[in-house]
């Protein structure tokens, strides 16, 4: 259990926290929402001990343990396994429990054979994941994870999730993957305006909450200025008369008594859309028998067939090093394939976002002249207006690339893309480092955008929302599927997806007798029924939860107006609310009940269906 209690910190002029308090209690497992900015890091610090509040205090009980994933490379053995195990929680029956760490290993991603091997030969990223699998099997009371999913793939990711969700101690974690957080999470913490606000359940929620408070500030806010300008005038008007004197006075202290509210400043959001060029053609790119490898004997891509339509919207996704991004590097033209062709229609006009076009911004330059550089003709309002948009607004706009985050220089990079017309994006893992609020604005910027999009990501958030095609690396094979990210969970899924038991993967279940085509017919029979019969009752759950929403808004709008006619003493009008409110609360209530009994029937249906596919997978 964590007390927050009455916190303030500053850096500078930026308040940061003021006078804040919060408590994380026993088995809860809390996502930490907010803004770039807003204090989660430093919060996180707190917790830690390695950054002291202004004022208030922090509170940990004796003996309890944290756990954090430290971006701090400390290794002292001379195998994986071997410093994996050094974070073992000590067991009092002296039993061996290596295959705990052998199994948090290989849903990490490493195989059997890099458990031998010297951590200080992983790649930076898996040296992370060594250091997150430490953590993990330490068991503390308390797990703070501060963007644990960057430095993971896909596979990866699900397997973290799923592990998060049996968690069994407490779990603070910030995360800008909405879908990951809520999947794991069981309340919502956000900073916002330097307060923290915590409510059980999802991101969605606190945001509605947030959202409903600030629309009542402001309506309050509006209707105390306009009363405090009728007691001004009285005032004014009556101050000279000695018979309204004793009236005068009241009226001023009762002014004084009553507190201004102050209007709410707009928060700053990424908030823009792609410039699209037009396009008359039907295929941006074509490659034919793409085949591409650094090692000519280990070819990345093999034999690879890829059509790029003028509106496809194409996720590629798989594991880390496997070749995505280089699959991307083929297609703008920036490497050149082993064997097969890439052909651009001469109409394409590609904007590309990349990891490693970052690295081409000039550090000499301001943000203003990066965002002229693409564009020379632009005037210098035009490129303000860019700068404006990527949230660097009047003299941040000339701050240096070399002083800039890599948050910053993201959206520096986005800014560019933004000033030339295309017809064709190419984004490369685009929502590193992007808050929540931020990849909503990149996910409508995309589904507005009237081109193609080829997309690089490890987000199952980003996948469910746009892609519509999918180029699969797994199982050391690249192939093109013609269908959603749900419908290849469905119909394929992940060849390494691993049922981790004692360190290994869990092989699928075969049939006796039955061969592998007629398995797979059978198997694709079980899903297409599944979905006809599913589909129709995760519909009317969906319909009724939107009019329970409804509903609850229609309550509260209701119950306001209440309070209003109540204050003035109409009575037809307070009748009229309160049935308003009554007849609501039953509507809702049947309405929970009809949920109640789809969701039963929904769960019982699904986990018939999962007990035929588990006999033909």
């Amino acid at each position: 259990m964590i007390q927050i209690n009455n916190l303030s910190k500053s850096f500078g002029r930026q308040l940061i926290f003021d006078g804040v308090t919060a408590t994380i209690n026993q088995g809860e497992r809390v996502g930490l929402v907010g803004r770039n900015g807003s204090g989660k890091s430093t919060l996180f610090r707190m917790i830690l001990d390695e950054e002291h509040p202004d004022d208030g205090s922090v509170t940990v009980p004796q003996g309890y343990r944290i756990g954090h994933l430290s971006q701090h490379i400390r290794f002292s053995e001379d195998t994986v396994l071997k410093e994996a195990c050094l974070s073992l929680k000590p067991n009092e029956y002296g039993i061996d429990e290596t295959y705990k760490v052998r199994k948090v290993l290989a849903g990490l991603g490493f195989s059997e054979g890099e458990l031998d091997g010297s951590p200080h030969s992983l790649s930076g990223g898996y040296q992370i994941r060594l250091n997150l699998a430490k953590v993990l099997v330490s068991e503390p009371n308390l797990l703070l994870l501060d963007e644990p999913t960057n430095y993971l793939d896909i596979v990866s990711i699900r397997w973290l999730a799923q592990e998060l969700r049996q968690w069994k101690g407490e779990l603070i974690i910030i995360t800008h993957d909405r879908d990951f957080m809520d999947s794991v999470t069981t309340h919502t913490m956000g900073i916002h305006r330097s307060k923290i606000r915590k409510i059980e359940g999802g991101t969605q929620k606190l945001y509605d909450q947030i959202l409903l408070e600030e629309e009542v500030h402001e309506k309050t806010r509006i209707n105390d200025e306009k009363k405090r300008k009728d007691v001004e005038q009285f005032i004014n008007r009556f101050r000279a008369q000695a018979n309204k004197a004793k009236a005068v006075q009241s009226r001023i202290k009762a002014l004084q008594r009553h507190e201004r509210l102050e209007k709410l400043t707009d928060a700053k959001t990424l908030d823009f859309s792609f410039n699209a060029a037009s396009f008359t053609g039907k295929q941006l790119i074509v490659a034919e028998n793409l085949s591409f490898g650094f090692d000519r004997h280990n070819l990345l891509i093999s034999d690879l067939n890829l059509v790029v339509g003028k509106k496809d919207r194409i996720a590629i996704i798989g594991k880390n090093g496997k070749g995505k991004t280089t699959l991307l590097n083929l297609l703008a033209g920036e490497l050149q394939p082993l064997h097969g062709a890439v052909t651009p229609h001469p109409g394409a006009s590609i904007a590309y976002f990349g990891q490693t076009n970052i690295s081409r911004l000039n550090p000499a330059k301001t943000v203003e002249e990066e965002i002229m550089d693409v564009h020379p003709d632009h005037s210098r309002g035009a490129s303000r207006r860019i700068c404006g948009l990527m949230m660097f607004q009047g003299d941040h706009a000339l701050k240096k690339i070399s002083v800039l985050s890599g948050g910053e220089k993201s959206r520096v990079l986005l800014g560019k893309i933004l000033v030339s017309p295309a017809n064709l994006l190419f984004l490369d893992e685009p929502t590193n480092h992007l808050d929540m609020e931020s990849i909503d604005s990149l996910i409508e910027a995309i589904e507005a955008f009237d081109g193609a999009v080829v997309i690089v990501t490890h987000s199952e958030l980003i996948l469910n929302a746009v892609a519509e095609r999918l180029v699969i690396f797994d199982d050391n094979k690249v192939k093109v599927f013609d269908g959603t990210y749900q419908d290849f969970l469905d119909r394929v899924g992940w060849k390494d997806e691993a049922v981790v038991e004692s360190g290994v993967e869990k092989q699928p279940k075969t049939g006796k007798g039955a061969n592998r085509k007629d398995l797979r017919k059978l198997r694709a029979e079980i899903i297409t029924s599944k979905s006809k019969v599913l589909k129709p009752i995760e519909k009317r759950m969906a319909d009724i939860e939107h009019a329970i929403v409804k509903l609850e808004k229609k309550i509260d709008d209701s119950t306001r107006a209440l309070h209003d006619a109540s204050q003035r003493g109409e009575g037809n009008d307070i009748q009229h609310l309160s049935k308003e409110i009554y007849d609501s609360q039953q509507k809702i209530e049947a309405l929970f009940n009809e949920l109640a009994v789809l969701t039963e029937d929904f769960e019982r249906k699904s986990k018939e269906f999962e007990e035929q596919l588990s006999t033909v997978a």
